[in-house]
């Protein structure tokens, strides 16, 4: 894994994989699957289109606003084949939010499908955007050479525009250039021990950055990658099962929601062999592997940096201790004093900022150079994260620097909180934030996602503070409990605390308040 790839772009990857194992099955969307050969040459007709019909020209900015259909892929590809910069753009965004990351972007064309199509038009015109809007249905590619068209590509050409989720102000793009992209799938393969006997599986939106990886995966080993239209609690694993899949990444809210749901006698009835996972409960990292008979492993990254942190898999007592694991063998990580960095490294045990070095890593934000000189400070990422090393060696998160609640002169960590919230078998999800005070200047609120058919009322939400306050110190107890339908999320499967807050302050609800505890 600490070896450079031996191909050096995604476009490079392609070629190689339709020439050596072109017949072999590379996408697979419900019943319909495509060859490695199949759509090496779909992704080229698609190009030589992008080139001469559209006037893409080398580091233009090609936007991909599709749903999981196979032309999302295929326009990732084929745009970079032509030598475009890809602009995923979630397909939830409305008006305000695709303007802004079409002005941001200085995206040249959008592939998009019928349903959207009226919506980026109609954006462009009221921006002032010269935008050619292509819907995928019908790509017009089947006249052009099904070889690829003469553009430059190498490892440091850029690939991807990729927002990040925007929890501090505008989203940001993070510069992602093939290196980035190829040293991903290199290493996410190898930390995996994927091969090309496995089947791959996901099930999150093409536009985040999970599906793209294990595209990149899936081009790097030979194997097959089954994409899901979205995330159901309910059919995952039956679909897991019905496509044999051997490996799946899931991360937020789906492993709660997962073991949630109804134990069935054909649960370890499963291909799985290796299950990545970032943020696995703790209190059910046990019981998670004996249910379905398959390894999970944390593995921590960020879209600035890829991949960072993991478990290996025969590492077998980490399972239930909370560690993310150790570097991969191309990155460095230290864990320092987050108001001053450089004065070395905190003691084990003591909470600091997680910073990493090494690659892949971003190039910076695309138009943000004062974001990136913050991020990015002499050759290391400064992650937000606030993390202890282990006795072990391991890393173990702890919170977000800024993701604190100070109550009465002591500091808590949301992460902590919530993860004794979301051991109680009635709760889903929890996010606590900090709710200003007049005495404390901060009281501790939890909002709580309750399991389908449990009571979301005083009597439930006191039961639960009641349980955690059996593990929490007082002060962490929370004072405030409001029950949630479900929460809105980044591009990360995190919860978006700012949206979390906005929306409470515009439409809120039935607030559960425990009464001050003068502490």
């Amino acid at each position: 894994m600490a070896a450079d790839p031996t191909i050096p772009t995604l476009t490079g990857l392609l070629a190689q994989r339709a020439a050596d194992s072109g017949e072999r099955e590379f996408l697979r969307f419900g019943d319909w699957s495509w060859t490695f050969a199949e759509i090496d040459a779909w992704t080229s007709r698609l190009a030589h289109r992008l080139i001469e019909v559209d006037g893409v020209r080398p580091g233009d900015r090609v936007a991909i606003m599709l749903p999981n259909v196979v032309h999302w892929p295929v326009g990732w590809l084929a745009a970079l084949k032509a030598g475009a910069v890809v602009v995923p753009v979630n397909c939830s965004y409305q008006r305000a939010d695709l303007a802004f990351v079409l002005r941001d972007s200085g995206a040249r064309v959008v592939l998009t499908d019928a349903e959207r199509v009226g919506l980026v038009a109609e954006v462009a015109r009221a921006e002032g955007l010269e935008v050619d809007v292509l819907d995928v249905a019908e790509d017009g590619s089947e006249p052009f050479p099904a070889t690829a068209p003469d553009r430059v590509v190498d490892a440091d050409t850029l690939a991807n525009l990729q927002y990040t989720s925007g929890t501090t102000g505008f989203p940001k793009a993070c510069m992602l250039t093939h290196d980035y992209w190829v040293r991903l799938g290199w290493l996410c393969s190898g930390t995996a021990g994927l091969g090309r006997d496995d089947v791959l599986l996901t099930a999150q939106p093409f536009s985040y950055m999970d599906p793209q990886w294990n595209t990149a995966v899936a081009l790097t080993v030979a194997a097959p990658l089954v994409v899901l239209p979205r995330f159901s609690a309910s059919t995952f694993m039956a679909d897991v099962r019905r496509h044999r899949a051997t490996f799946v990444y899931v991360l937020g809210s789906m492993p709660t929601l997962l073991f949630k749901q109804p134990p069935a006698d054909e649960d370890r009835d499963n291909a799985l062999r290796a299950v990545f996972c970032s943020a696995i409960p703790v209190a059910l990292h046990a019981q998670l592997e004996e249910r379905w008979g398959a390894p999970w492993r944390e593995v921590y990254g960020m879209t600035e940096s890829g991949i960072d942190l993991y478990s290996a898999f025969e590492d077998t007592a980490s399972v239930g201790s909370g560690s993310l694991g150790r570097p991969v063998p191309t990155k460095q990580v230290r864990v320092v004093d987050p108001a001053d960095p450089a004065a070395g490294e905190v003691p084990a045990g003591e909470p600091g900022e997680l910073v990493i070095s090494g690659r892949p890593m971003m190039s910076g934000y695309w138009h943000r150079p004062d974001a990136t000189a913050s991020t990015l400070r002499d050759g290391w990422l400064h992650t937000g994260d606030l993390v202890v090393r282990r006795p072990d060696g391991g890393i173990q998160i702890v919170g977000r620097i800024k993701d604190m609640v100070r109550r009465g002169g002591e500091n808590v960590a949301c992460a902590e909180v919530e993860a004794v919230l979301e051991r109680d078998d009635r709760v889903v999800s929890a996010a606590v934030v900090a709710e200003p005070d007049e005495v404390l200047g901060e009281e501790v609120k939890a909002f709580l996602q309750l399991r389908e058919g449990v009571r979301a009322d005083r009597a439930t939400a006191q039961d639960i503070v009641t349980r955690a306050g059996a593990e929490l110190a007082r002060f962490k107890v929370p004072r405030y409990v409001e029950f949630v339908a479900d929460f809105p999320r980044t591009p990360s499967e995190r919860v978006s605390k700012p949206a979390l807050k906005a929306r409470a302050a515009e439409q809120p609800g039935t607030t559960h308040d425990f009464s001050p505890r003068r502490s």
